[in-house]
């Protein structure tokens, strides 16, 4: 094993910070650790959690390809599986601590990526047949931007520590909200909040993947996915078809560089588009 001072920081952000990641995103489970090199590459050890039955996560150590977080190791990008006993897109070397002991079924793994090496994996999960949604995803997302910039800031390498974690995560309950309203001028105060609260963080929207920026109604149908609307919902929403919502999702992936809703909105918040 390789011996980084920057690791021993990673370590201490997650202990102090896990639990808030815990409420901000209200999951029965969480889990982060955080990465370590040695001569064969990359090694993630779990080494926080919040919510487990037993000792099995703690100091579990999973290596690029392998399991959920093996698989963020050599992605490097956010990966979510719904039924982590079932899914073939992983391998299943931790079945006996993570299905059997803890009784895991959705799972997502966040890699915290900082210099252009994933430093960390946070981890939130659920048990049963309950899915987790698209709106826990963001507001995953943005409480890993502010542990990014909080690490780094603590290590004294070069990223802008992030001012208004908080603000930001009010942004996204803002976002939920005039979703969900059906007062026509509700919906357009919380989005005239929303644009005066993008104004103090500066989270303009930036350009896409392919430097075409988005259009604003792919924007705004993200956002609405982003606080976990169908298609449908999002539709009914915006006075659209679902057929449109449908084809402004199809070209906000395709610019994006993405195959999926959840992928797009996780590029999506990582550029400032959202």
């Amino acid at each position: 094993m390789i011996a980084e001072p920057l690791t021993e920081s990673v370590d201490r952000v997650l202990g102090l910070r896990l639990k808030q990641f815990q409420q901000a995103t209200r999951l029965p489970v969480v889990f982060a650790g955080a990465t370590r090199r040695h001569r064969a590459g990359v090694e993630l050890r779990i080494g926080h959690v919040r919510g487990v039955l037993g000792p099995g996560l703690v100091d579990l150590q999973v290596n690029r390809g392998r399991g959920l977080g093996g698989s963020v190791l050599a992605a490097q990008q956010l990966r979510v599986v719904h039924d982590y006993a079932s899914t073939t897109t992983i391998t299943h070397d931790f079945d006996d601590v993570v299905v059997r002991q803890e009784r895991l079924g959705s799972i997502f793994a966040l890699p915290i990526v900082i210099g252009g090496r994933i430093r960390a994996v946070v981890y939130g999960a659920v048990r049963g047949s309950q899915r987790i949604g698209d709106v826990v995803l963001d507001q995953a997302t943005t409480f890993a931007g502010s542990l990014r910039r909080e690490i780094a800031a603590t290590a004294e390498v070069d990223v802008e520590p992030d001012p208004m974690p908080h603000t930001r995560l009010a942004l996204g309950e803002l976002l939920r909200l005039s979703a969900e309203t059906t007062d026509p001028a509700r919906r357009d105060r919380l989005r005239e909040l929303v644009a005066e609260l993008r104004t103090l963080t500066g989270d303009e929207p930036a350009p896409s993947g392919d430097g075409r920026p988005l259009a604003p109604r792919e924007t705004e149908v993200l956002h609405l996915v982003a606080t976990g609307l169908s298609n449908r919902e999002a539709a009914a929403s915006l006075g659209l078809a679902e057929e449109t919502v449908r084809a402004y999702l199809r070209s906000a992936m395709r610019k994006l560089g993405v195959g999926n809703r959840t992928a797009a909105v996780h590029v999506a918040r990582s550029l400032g588009c959202l």
